[in-house]
């Protein structure tokens, strides 16, 4: 008999880049309100009758660009992780693969999870950091599945690991293959979120009263900003990037009201001091997609460049490398 079954959840993605898959996923993406946090009647309005209809011909050619001969990367790196972790865990274990968005889709697999009749289920949503926009609604997904079962098992939540040391040191792994000193400087750049997101994880207070940039407290131990400050701390610190050479930032912004810096704008930035050369991590991503292939690597470049830049060198996210698929299975195990 199974011992558990791991159903590891990554954000999504069109099941094609075609302009009318393209809308559907971002339909069901923005209008998903722990997402767009705006009251129903505005949300709906502002999604359907705005934003997708003008932004889906648009992705959707960007969609292409970053499209392989068998699919779409995110999917792509993710059964690769599937298969490799299932190797690892062993006959104990099931390893399954959904995306919040789109196909695989959590009430499918988890309809197949169901008949497996696992003893336990470990829900490890593939977020290092915990949003509301991205981990809680993995999980609040999963939970209005799985309420609805007659026979409910036991049930494990992995909700932010942002600082388990596997996770650190296979990021860490990545980043040695380029020598930082030979980069002007190096740019952490996170995704973004609207400020009211991390405002809410408080029950007094802004963000931006609670010092997140500087210290981790049991106050700010769920707060997004706080833990992407904190993840960089450790990586600048194993790789010995002193505060002088490194920024964080944060990428994707929708409007001004996002968290600050703006990656694109340390970018121009930087190459209107005389920077020739930048470094880009981006640690809340743990396999490549369109953020970090086509975003950093394409859309910076070009700003770069035209600011009198000239190469900005993204690291490879995590994907399948070895020290990723050890630092999930200790996850598991621990839990």
């Amino acid at each position: 008999m199974k011992k558990a079954t791991v159903l590891l959840v990554n954000l999504g993605t069109p099941d094609s880049p075609s302009v009318s898959d393209v809308r559907s996923y971002l339909s069901q993406f923005l209008n998903d309100p722990r997402v767009i946090d705006i009251p129903w009647l505005l949300r709906k309005f502002l999604v359907n009758l705005i934003i997708v209809p003008f932004r889906a011909p648009k992705s959707a050619k960007i969609y292409k660009s970053l499209w392989t001969e068998k699919g779409s990367p995110i999917i792509l790196h993710g059964e690769n992780v599937k298969h490799l972790l299932q190797e690892k865990l062993g006959e104990d274990y099931d390893v399954e693969l959904a995306m919040r968005y789109k196909n695989p889709s959590v009430p499918s697999v988890l309809e197949k999870i169901r008949k497996s009749n696992p003893r336990k289920i470990i829900v490890l949503p593939l977020f290092p950091h915990y949003a509301s926009a991205s981990t809680g609604s993995a999980l609040q997904e999963v939970m209005d599945v799985i309420r609805k079962w007659w026979v409910i098992p036991e049930l494990s939540f992995i909700s932010q690991y942002w600082d388990h040391q596997g996770f650190i040191n296979a990021f860490v792994e990545r980043g040695k293959k380029y020598n930082w000193q030979d980069y002007d400087h190096v740019l952490f750049s996170y995704h973004g979120l609207p400020e009211r997101h991390v405002d809410k994880v408080y029950d007094e207070g802004p963000c931006n009263e609670k010092h997140c940039e500087t210290e981790l407290t049991e106050e700010n131990k769920f707060c997004y900003k706080a833990t992407c400050f904190a993840t960089t701390r450790l990586l600048t610190a194993a790789l010995g990037i002193p505060e002088d050479r490194y920024t964080v930032c944060f990428q994707s912004r929708l409007d001004k009201n996002w968290l600050e810096p703006f990656s694109d704008k340390v970018v121009e930035e930087q190459a209107k001091k005389g920077a020739k050369k930048l470094l880009v991590f981006s640690p809340a991503f743990v396999a490549d997609c369109l953020e970090t292939t086509i975003e950093i690597g394409e859309e910076y470049q070009e700003i770069f460049e035209e600011h009198g830049g000239e190469k900005v060198q993204l690291v490879e996210s995590l994907n399948d490398h070895p020290l990723w698929i050890e630092a999930l299975e200790d996850l598991v195990k621990t839990h």
